[in-house]
């Protein structure tokens, strides 16, 4: 979905490398924006980073670790020397670890809150900095469904989506106790969506684990990203926003038998899938935890 008046402005994407993030990034260079990419794999960053340019945007990718404060203040510091300003960030990395609370490692926790959460603090203090220097910005923090209802088996996921909530919130009553009317922060909180979320996360609970139903197609997400681009509201609506009421248990541990006899062993965009929910779009993961070395993959 292509937005108006997109064309030149200037947005940063954390996670930008795959899911949500990559498909945002292209979202928004198709419709003429320029694109500040950043991801810890660069090898990743440069490939998007071509698909931009060649879809109409401007690009530069910036290898980046959003758990490390003196990096995202560069990534901050990179986009303004390239284009100028900063008229949007996008804080979209983040990870999980899946299991009982007390079987997953301290050191996972620990590694998921650095990252969903630590990392969108650094992320939101550097582009309200910039926003408040230049008078105007959006800032847009992918938050979940899970940061305002907890759900079993992602006990730190649900801590650091929380304290996303929580910091977004306290950031924009902020904004208006002061008055201040051109800087906005918009909160997404996604359900469940078709991306490989669940096969890159750290996976302590002894079985394989698939979405529960309706799963729902991850572009939905993306377009409500690139509308809040143009048109900031406080949170985006939908199945991907205001309107998640109750508990939303977002997995479904099943044994590996069932788990593989239900399998597509190559989804429409080629990858490994698991599990019986819906492949309606191929989708990329919502930088999940990276493959067998439990490397966060932003």
């Amino acid at each position: 979905m292509a937005e108006k008046n997109l064309n030149g402005t200037v947005v940063v994407i954390t996670g930008a490398s795959s899911g949500f993030g990559k498909g945002s990034a292209l979202a928004f260079a198709q419709a003429g924006a320029s694109v500040v990419l950043a991801a810890r794999r660069d090898g990743l960053l440069e490939e998007l980073a071509r698909e931009c340019e060649a879809s109409g945007g401007h690009a530069l990718a910036v290898p980046t670790d959003v758990g490390v404060e003196g990096e995202m203040q560069y990534l901050a510091q990179s986009a303004v020397a390239q284009f100028g300003r900063i008229d949007v960030w996008v804080n979209n990395a983040g990870g999980g670890a899946l299991g009982r609370f007390e079987d997953v490692p301290l050191a996972d926790h620990v590694q998921v809150i650095q990252t969903d959460l630590v990392g969108t603090l650094y992320g939101s203090y550097f582009a309200m900095q910039q926003f408040k220097a230049q008078g105007r910005g959006t800032l847009i923090n992918i938050a979940s469904v899970i940061g305002k209802v907890p759900a079993p088996y992602f006990a730190s996921y649900a801590a650091a989506k929380h304290g996303v909530v929580g910091l977004s919130g306290a950031i924009r009553q902020e904004l208006e106790e002061n008055k201040v009317k051109d800087i906005h922060v918009c909160i997404v909180e996604p359900t469940s969506f078709d991306t490989t979320f669940f096969e890159h996360a750290a996976n302590y609970t002894g079985h394989k684990a698939v979405p529960i139903p309706p799963v729902y197609d991850p572009q939905e997400v993306i377009d409500t990203i690139v509308s809040l681009a143009t048109h900031p509201t406080r949170r985006g609506a939908g199945r991907h926003g205001r309107h998640g009421h109750g508990p939303v248990p977002p997995i479904r541990p099943v044994p590996d038998r069932e788990a593989d006899g239900q399998a597509d062993p190559h989804g429409a965009d080629g990858k490994s899938r698991t599990g019986p929910h819906d492949r309606r779009r191929p989708a990329g993961t919502h930088a999940g935890w990276h493959g067998s070395d439990r490397r966060l993959a932003q």
